[in-house]
């Protein structure tokens, strides 16, 4: 058991905090207590840091066992309690993963990365207190189920805080250490599944949240999911899988779900992934998975990139026991709000008819994304001059790839699901200073690019010039952004996104509407006989999302810059 110890420089830390402490975890900036802590917890007494203005911080915050050792590619294990008081003032590693080079476009920093990963991160308004009953906004990072943390200042919940939710990032295993397979692994978990261990563990920081939540003087039975990309298709998940259920009240979606539709159909059969997790065994040389856990970390990871090894979301039977479709097709998901967007330049929406300047471009892109059913196409995206076809190129561009997804999403709730939903659309590109470039990104062309509507629904913007000006916010941009996070707050009280300068459309399969973020925030009427026509009809010629798979791979997001 850990047990509080006197430190020089750093008086009295607990056991737990001085482990992390030797391990090579640093102190981010000075210690700054917290007069009503500690907060009691399950597994023991937490204290955390006073931030600017009073908000309360409590980081790195263990909510499952370390998936170490005998731990990994396991199910997330329960926290030992610890005696003392747990200094929750530092956020802990990211899990392993690709480290990112400083002249792209999002970056935010170093991160240690490490096996060692479970923690959460939480922030309280100033005030909250044990039995306020606040609402409370869970973010689940994106990144292509290969890289993200939820300790990346874009993820930052001080400006939630501000406006009165509690707001928690959680960590979850990704890659390899997150997503594999393999049938030993099946048989020895009781489920008959295995790969699904990132998704596990999400579930184990909303149980956490459960049960600890109203200790920080949240409700933990007005719980909001909200994240992006891989985080959206995260939380898709969760709403579709029957281990979450009651574990949230409702949903935010950005760029992301695991539906039909668009590049977000990225899950695989269970003995498809468990071939990978073969795949990894023979490049291991290892007779057993036991022998395969006795690997480091980056000996792992080097095998996996030698062997072209793929680990990603699967069917499993247990965690999804179908494709989130079908769930969600039959009735069965998580029946709760869904509010879910995309971008209007979002991986997937540039197919070759959006570089359509004239009639005849755009009639020559028709035929080569969907020769002999063009003509259906163009019946019900029509264009009778240049201008005309302009504008419905770009259009059908902005209604494509994830756009298409989330759609699908709002529209499968509404049909079998008693709860509303809502769909949106962030246009608004933002303000780059001149002359600013990326090693992996051209601003010029980016538009409204994935990813980019984050900042301005978590207030976080400025952490794009934490190391130098990549953008020259205007008052514009910090006006949309406090439009946006009202919505999200409105959204997590309530259930309502609608604001008093914000109307948001709810969702109708009949009269389909979606709201858009853009210089002004609109409600736009939507082409429900076109899209159900991209929906249904594949493309001649798919456009890929990021290099073609190994031969099995289990598919996956790219390694896009804007994760």
């Amino acid at each position: 058991m850990a047990r509080d110890v006197f430190v020089k420089g750093l008086g009295r830390v607990s056991g737990v905090a001085l482990a992390a402490l030797l391990a090579g975890a640093a102190v981010a900036g000075e210690m700054n207590p917290i007069p009503s802590d500690p907060v009691t917890i399950d597994a023991g007494r937490v204290s955390g840091t006073l931030l600017d203005g009073g908000l309360k911080g409590y980081f790195g915050v263990p909510f499952a066992a370390p998936p170490v050792r005998e731990n990994r590619w396991r199910a997330p294990q329960p926290v030992k309690p610890w005696r003392g008081i747990y200094n929750a003032d530092t956020k802990r590693a990211e899990c392993v993963q690709g480290l990112r080079s400083s002249n792209i476009n999002h970056y935010f920093g170093e991160e240690v990365a490490a096996e060692d990963c479970l923690y959460l991160n939480l922030w309280t308004p100033a005030s909250a207190k044990a039995g306020d009953k606040l609402p409370v906004v869970v973010w689940i990072y994106g990144g292509g189920f290969q890289g993200g943390s939820a300790s990346n200042p874009v993820y930052s919940g001080e400006p939630l805080a501000r406006k009165g939710v509690i707001y928690v990032a959680a960590n979850y295993r990704l890659g390899v250490f997150g997503f594999l397979a393999h049938p030993e692994l099946t048989a020895e978990g009781g489920h008959n599944a295995s790969g699904n261990w990132g998704f596990l563990d999400q579930v184990a920081a909303l149980q956490w949240v459960r049960r600890n939540i109203a200790a920080f003087g949240g409700d933990p039975d007005n719980i909001t999911l909200a994240g992006q990309s891989a985080g959206s298709m995260s939380i898709n998940n969760l709403q579709a899988s029957p281990l979450a259920k009651g574990l949230f009240a409702r949903v935010l979606g950005m760029s992301g779900a695991s539906v039909r539709g668009g590049p977000a159909d990225i899950v695989s059969p269970l003995k498809d992934a468990e071939a990978q997790g073969l795949k990894l065994q023979a490049a291991m040389k290892a007779e057993t998975v036991a022998q395969m856990r006795t690997f480091s970390s980056d000996k792992v990871v080097a095998l996996v990139q030698q062997a072209s090894v793929r680990a990603g979301p699967d069917i499993d039977g247990y965690y999804l026991p179908e494709t989130p479709q079908a769930i969600f097709e039959a009735g069965r998901q998580n029946d709760v709000p869904v509010l879910a967007g995309s971008t209007a330049n979002d991986l997937g929406t540039n197919p070759p008819i959006r570089a359509a300047k004239d009639l005849d471009q755009y009639k020559a892109a028709a035929a080569q994304m969907y020769g002999d059913k063009a003509e259906a196409f163009l019946k019900l995206w029509p264009a009778a001059n240049d201008a005309t076809a302009a504008r419905q190129a770009d259009e059908v561009g902005r209604s494509g790839g994830f756009s298409l997804a989330v759609r699908n999403w709002v529209k499968l709730q509404a049909q079998t699901g008693k709860q509303p939903s809502y769909l949106f659309m962030v246009s608004r590109v933002q303000p780059f200073t001149p002359g600013v470039t990326f090693a992996d990104f051209d601003p010029k062309t980016a538009g409204a690019y994935h990813m980019s509507d984050v900042p301005y629904f978590l207030g976080t913007y400025e952490a794009f010039n934490l190391f130098r000006t990549t953008r020259d916010w205007t008052p514009l941009d910090r006006e949309l952004s406090e439009k946006m996070q009202d919505v999200i707050v409105a959204y997590a009280r309530t259930g309502d996104p609608n604001t008093a300068q914000v109307k948001v459309a709810r969702y109708d399969p009949k009269n389909e509407q979606r709201t858009e973020f853009g210089d002004a925030v609109t409600i736009q009427k939507l082409n429900t006989k076109g899209l159900d026509f991209m929906m249904e009809t594949p493309v001649v010629t798919p456009q890929r999302m990021g290099p073609p798979p190994a031969t099995g791979a289990t598919p996956r997001l790219p390694a896009s810059p804007a994760f």
